[in-house]
């Protein structure tokens, strides 16, 4: 059996494409996942001979496989053996106190874990399904999906102690990726999962961001493209009255008011990182951050703000959401015709340009120069570059500028968080100015802001 090695690794990236991988038989087609299934792989495919790879990696070895999700890409070993879930920590230098999440494929799956270890499993229609009643309502409406649940541990466990950090509960999902799913029912072990980056820095939502992080860390991970969510799962505890939410995610306080038992459920968490002992994973720690220094902003930006909060240094990242977008284009105006602006434009998967500059609302007297650039997740603007002189009798006091623009749409926002955070953090930026969004106006903008909020050294209101 492989074992964790001071050495560097020879991290491979396999291409996997979820529908070249072969046909899933559901023995319940009403239950679907949520019932037993299983997988006819294609026996010609390099997709599912690449899949079946990461499987037997993940039984055999004790070096964790990064694969794609639909929140974000997971860094999954085998639940069940510690030497494999410290290679997560190991990995991302994540701390030990820090509990981690468990994926599976089946509520079979599920119900065998909460069974006493030597115990035979509970049939789901028995009256001592370990499963609580509270929790059910949530799982047929939410799961497979990005909600994670938190379970009673039983005596003895099947899990590795490391897993949960001797708490008496576990926190349960199951994606919604098709991927991620087959990944875990060919492995045939429940996979403990955090986020596939180094400890503390922005979550990874393409291969290449994992492939930044823990290159020489890990051998494999699956590139199955860009996740589609962006910010991980929602976490609940339906085991306090009333239930709580414990991390935001995808899934809204109202959604979750609408099941049967969560009328009541409360928000249970803070933005910022939290001292003891976690009740759940992702609530300790500061989190998300790039090497840059984040100042989190609310409120109108212009010139004069800006200034303000730059000091001595000299290269900015600036990442706009709701509505900086109708200021930026006074920078570009205040520029003469000696500088120039380089639109580094994206290409979505359809071929569409993403990123496209309005032209007319620059300076006419700018020289325009595009630029290729390999779009860093699904339709996500790349970084927008503009020199601007703070002192227009000194040519040397100028300011290098680098902007990405999210849009308005609070899940175009979630999606592209974390890779514009990344893609400033390449360019070299000393600072990023980030604008904040309401977080009263969902969950999804709740989870942008609880990043943020432990990403960023200061809140600033403008």
């Amino acid at each position: 059996m492989a074992r964790a090695s001071s050495q560097p690794r020879n991290t491979r990236v396999l291409k996997v494409d979820a529908s070249k991988i072969g046909q899933i038989v559901f023995n319940d087609p009403q239950q679907l996942f949520l019932g037993d299934w299983d997988i006819k792989l294609s026996g010609t495919s390099s997709d599912a001979a690449n899949l079946q790879d990461a499987a037997l990696h993940i039984r055999n070895s004790d070096i964790p496989v990064a694969f794609p999700t639909e929140t974000v890409y997971g860094l999954g070993a085998d639940a069940t053996r510690s030497a494999a879930v410290k290679g997560i920590y190991s990995a991302k230098g994540r701390p030990s106190d820090n509990p981690l999440i468990v994926h599976i494929s089946s509520l079979s799956q599920l119900r065998a874990l909460l069974t006493p270890r030597g115990t035979p499993a509970v049939a789901p229609e028995s009256s001592s399904d370990p499963i609580p009643q509270i929790y059910h309502p949530l799982i047929s409406r939410f799961w497979p999906g990005p909600l994670t649940i938190l379970l009673p541990l039983p005596t003895p466990s099947h899990l590795a102690p490391e897993v949960t950090n001797s708490l008496p509960t576990v926190a349960v999902r199951m994606p919604s990726s098709i991927l991620a799913l087959m990944l875990i029912h060919l492995s045939n072990v429940p996979l403990a999962a955090p986020s596939a980056n180094a400890s503390s820095k922005p979550s990874p939502t393409t291969a290449a961001h994992v492939l930044h992080d823990l290159s020489g860390r890990i051998d494999l991970i699956l590139d199955g493209g860009p996740c589609n969510v962006g910010v991980e799962s929602t976490v609940v505890d339906g085991l306090t009255k009333p239930p709580v939410i414990l991390r935001p995610g995808g899934i809204s306080i109202d959604m979750l008011r609408s099941c049967p038992g969560w009328e009541g459920v409360e928000v249970g968490y803070k933005d910022g990182a939290e001292t003891g002992v976690p009740r759940a994973p992702g609530m300790k720690y500061k989190h998300y951050s790039p090497n840059a220094r984040v100042l989190l902003f609310h409120g109108q930006m212009d010139t004069g703000s800006a200034r303000k909060y730059i000091g001595a240094k000299r290269t900015v990242g600036v990442v706009m959401t709701k509505r900086w977008q109708e200021g930026i284009w006074q920078l570009g105006n205040s520029m003469t015709k000696k500088h120039r602006i380089s639109i580094l434009n994206s290409h979505a998967s359809n071929g569409d340009e993403v990123g496209a500059v309005d032209r007319e609302a620059l300076n006419p007297e700018l020289e325009i120069v595009e630029e290729a650039h390999p779009s860093l997740g699904v339709n996500i603007p790349s970084a927008q570059y503009s020199q601007l002189h703070l002192n227009e009798e000194d040519d040397q006091d100028r300011l290098d500028v680098w902007t990405i623009a999210l849009g308005r749409d609070t899940a175009d926002i979630a999606r592209g968080l974390f890779s514009a955070l990344r893609e400033l953090d390449q360019k070299g930026v000393d600072v990023i100015f980030v604008e904040g969004i309401d977080d009263n106006e969902g969950d999804t903008a709740a989870a942008v802001m609880n990043r943020l909020r432990k990403a960023a050294e200061v809140e600033i209101t403008l």
